[in-house]
């Protein structure tokens, strides 16, 4: 094997991470003379052959420099029941690719090389005579390096067969035998002379052949020799002999056609043939004759052909819509697997099918039990809460007998359902870090997102991911790379080899950007997982807001990123202050900050607990000009209460734009206090008591706070401005003009939720804690009204709420 040597330098950083040894400001800067592009180039043309593997153990960046040095280092591991990685590869990702690659390292060492498994089935005899003679070694079909399918092969735990390993559940019960296929299922097998035989029949008799013979012709030739099967395929004899099947399609019976049809699959036709098409539409046209059984089977056929037929599935699920009372256990289960990977459901026979799932609850296997999470999970169909309850406590009964493969997808439709199932997430803290070296990177993955999708921080979980991933960080695909470092800034956690975990997943991002390029939308993931970190590394972000990237990711992702890219942008804009590369133009800023703004305002403005908040605030304060509800940072997402104090710690009116100039006249307003009249002033001047004088506020107040409850409020009134009307109406005036002088003191007051923490916790996330700490370094003082002393406080007196909200907004002005 040959060694190659490359030198990239991955990017330079700006942030100051908690850790004075972590990763700063300009950490591996480039040589001089090349570019970003060199680097990636560099990277993509030191692949090693397909039946190497290498991985790298990471050493620490050596002071402000980090150079590159590739080596290679044996990963392969053994295990003994399933292959753990859970996640199927989507319809146009490719594999990553197993090269040389480029890490921080102070030298090279611990150079080994492994040999793979690949093995070649080769041509031990050719057709004399037709087509059969071309057959050569080229045409052999192949296994997969480390395929755990070959006899007496060690396993490697990176791969997985995202056809062959779902379909482990089918070994788990005979009864799947009835409708599912079976690749050891063949006719007897056929020698080479006799193969030759029926092709030459096919060419001589082709006006005479019955329909039962053609049928018999496919299921005897699809039992030739694997390695003749290619030349087979593209035979004119072969050719001929679909012709006829299709000039004869009306006449065969349905276990005909499905004989047909396993034969297609045994030979490898290719998925896009035309021929499949035709026996598409016939099958279309059976399915009502056909038994549960038989529709599995050839549902199952098609799966194995790789071929999608959403109209066969249409009418196939409107049978099932009359009949799935009649679904057995096995039946179920099959059927559930079936919809996952065509990724077609509908709801209400989801829904029907959720009921038998509860009917045989009792009789599933835990294995079968991730086949239904998978499928649910693949269909994004839902499961309700109370069957994901039943779910987890079948798996907390034998958790450490469930393979790793199942558990992988029980999470997935636990973080789907953001269902939480307390002794569920607390016996997977305990197996899970010991599983986690010897899961593949895509099950990995998988762990981590399912933790920040359902705000779990395990220690002992994240501790094992970050440990595990720098020697084999190059297994990881862009997704990987991309979901677990969202993880991580999501969760607001560092490991303890913090340096080491982002250097080799930053150093990925380099190496992979040919495929950031066909997926966008990772790349962003990527940067603002890191930025939750506080990691900022510069050249990947002005390539990120370049022209050319963002123009890709608008038109080549599925997803709408605009959200994204502006809180990358603001993000940059504030922690990178002697940034000077691409920003967003001011029309998709704009557009971003609007977008989020409407987000943000609906949502607040539908909270009983905010509205009453604010409203209670103007009151306190002296009216809606003291306080003004927006997005202070709008690329953060979410809005805040501002209010601004003067020296004396005194509000300020700033807030102009309180009472628009065309309402002030139609707004009948109130004075604020007690009205000044000619008993009252003979009263003060008569030297009446305080508590006297207190009393009679209090009851005038009171009979005002009745009036503005009795005010009517006309229909259509947005949520969002009934506070605003009812604080307007209390106004002793116009909205005074903002005070010239500036702000003493700012205030960013955020009435928080659950959501916004780690469960069971008071740790923020990381999107939270990140405008937080933009907000100080902009100079607000931020105010946490938090939902643990908020809410319980709705319920007692005014009295109580204004005091308390007296304290949280004077006390932290101090």
């Amino acid at each position: 094997m040959a060694l190659a040597i490359c030198r990239r330098f991955p990017g330079s950083f700006c942030g100051t991470p908690p850790c004075p040894a972590l990763i700063k400001h300009h950490v591996n800067k480039k040589l001089p003379g090349q570019t970003c592009k060199d680097c990636v180039l560099t990277a993509k043309t030191i692949s090693t052959d397909t039946r190497t593997t290498a991985t790298l153990k990471l050493l620490k960046p050596l002071g402000y420099r980090a150079f590159c040095s590739p080596f290679a280092y044996s990963t392969a591991r053994s295990v003994t029941y399933w292959n753990v990685g859970s996640y199927t590869q989507p319809r146009g990702q490719e594999p990553p690719e197993h090269s040389g690659f480029c890490h921080p390292a102070k030298k090279v060492e611990n150079i080994h090389s492994i040999s793979s498994s690949q093995r070649i089935l080769t041509t031990s005899s050719a057709f004399p005579g037709l087509e059969f003679s071309r057959t050569s070694a080229s045409k052999a079909g192949t296994l997969k390096p480390g395929s755990h399918r070959a006899a007496g092969v060690e396993e490697d735990i990176e791969i997985f067969d995202s056809f062959q390993d779902p379909r482990g559940f089918l070994r788990l019960r005979p009864e799947y035998q009835l409708h599912s296929y079976n690749r050891s299922e063949t006719c007897q097998p056929l020698s080479v002379s006799e193969g030759e035989l029926i092709l030459h029949k096919v060419t001589v008799h082709q006006d005479n052949l019955q329909p039962q013979v053609i049928a018999d012709y496919f299921c005897k030739l699809s039992s030739l020799p694997a390695e003749q099967h290619p030349v087979l395929l593209s035979s004119t004899s072969f050719a001929l002999l679909c012709q006829l099947s299709v000039k004869n399609i009306q006449f065969f019976d349905v276990p005909e056609l499905i004989s047909i049809l396993k034969a297609f699959v045994s030979l490898g036709i290719p998925h896009s043939h035309s021929v499949l098409g035709v026996y598409e539409i016939r099958f279309c046209s059976k399915v009502w004759e056909m038994s549960l059984d038989q529709l599995l089977l050839v549902a199952d056929l098609w799966r194995n052909l790789g071929r999608r037929v959403p109209r066969f599935l249409k009418i196939f699920f409107s049978y099932l819509n009359l009949h799935w009372k009649d679904l057995s256990l096995s039946q179920l289960i099959h059927l559930i697997y079936i919809i996952g990977e065509s990724r077609q459901a509908p709801q209400d026979l989801m829904q029907k099918l959720e009921s038998l799932i509860l009917k045989y609850i009792d009789l599933i296997n835990l294995e079968e039990v991730g086949t239904i999470c998978l499928g649910f999970f693949k269909s994004s169909s839902n499961l309700s809460e109370y069957v994901m309850r039943r779910i987890g406590d079948l798996a907390c009964a034998d958790m450490q007998h469930l393979s790793s493969y199942a558990l992988v997808n029980i999470l997935k439709m636990f973080r789907f359902t953001h269902v939480d199932h307390g002794n569920f997430m607390k016996q997977f803290g305990q197996i899970a870090p010991q599983r986690i070296p010897f899961l593949g990177v895509q099950g990995v993955m998988h762990l981590t997102l399912a933790c920040s999708a359902l705000r779990i921080l395990d220690e002992g979980i994240m501790n094992a991911v970050a440990a595990s991933l720098p020697p084999r960080v190059a297994y990881c695909r862009s997704k990987d790379v991309a979901k677990i470092l969202w993880s991580f800034g999501t969760l607001n956690y560092k490991p303890p080899n913090t340096e080491e975990f982002y250097s080799s997943l930053i150093n990925e991002i380099h190496r992979k950007m040919p495929e950031f390029s066909r997926y966008p939308e990772h790349l962003l993931t990527c940067l603002l997982g890191l930025a939750f970190s506080e990691y900022f590394p510069l050249e990947l972000i002005n390539f990120a807001l370049s022209p050319g990237f963002v123009k890709l990711a608008q038109e080549r992702s599925k997803f709408e990123l605009t959200k994204e890219l502006y809180t990358l942008d603001g993000t940059v804009g504030i922690e990178c202050l002697d940034y000077r590369g691409n920003r967003l133009s001011a029309h998709l800023q704009q557009e971003g900050s609007e977008m989020l703004w409407n987000l943000a305002r609906k949502d607040m403005c539908s909270k009983p607990e905010f509205l009453e908040a604010l409203f209670l605030l103007e009151n306190m304060l002296g009216g809606p000009q003291y306080i003004k509800h927006h997005m202070i940072l709008p690329h953060t997402r979410s809005s805040d209460l501002e209010v601004q104090l003067d020296v004396n710690m005194k509000p300020l009116p700033f807030n102009k734009e309180a009472i628009p100039i065309k309402d002030e006249a139609k707004l009948r307003l109130k004075h604020v206090g007690v009205s000044i009249t000619d008993d009252l002033m003979n009263q003060l001047l008569k030297g009446k008591s305080r508590e006297c004088f207190q009393g009679e506020i209090a009851s005038e107040t009171e009979q005002r706070e009745r009036e503005l409850e009795n005010a009517p409020i006309p229909l259509g009134t947005p949520l969002c401005n009934v506070a605003d009307r009812l604080g307007a109406m209390e106004m002793a005036g116009p909205c005074p003009p903002a005070c010239t002088q500036a702000p003493q003191v700012k205030l960013a007051i955020q009435l928080t939720n659950k959501n916004q923490y780690c469960y069971g916790s008071r740790d923020l996330l990381g999107l939270h804690n990140m405008k937080r700490r933009q907000l100080n370094r902009l100079g607000y003082r931020v105010v946490e009204v938090s939902h643990w002393e908020w809410l319980p406080l709705l319920k007692r007196t005014r009295l109580e709420k204004l005091m308390f909200l007296h304290e949280k907004v004077f006390t932290s002005a101090l």
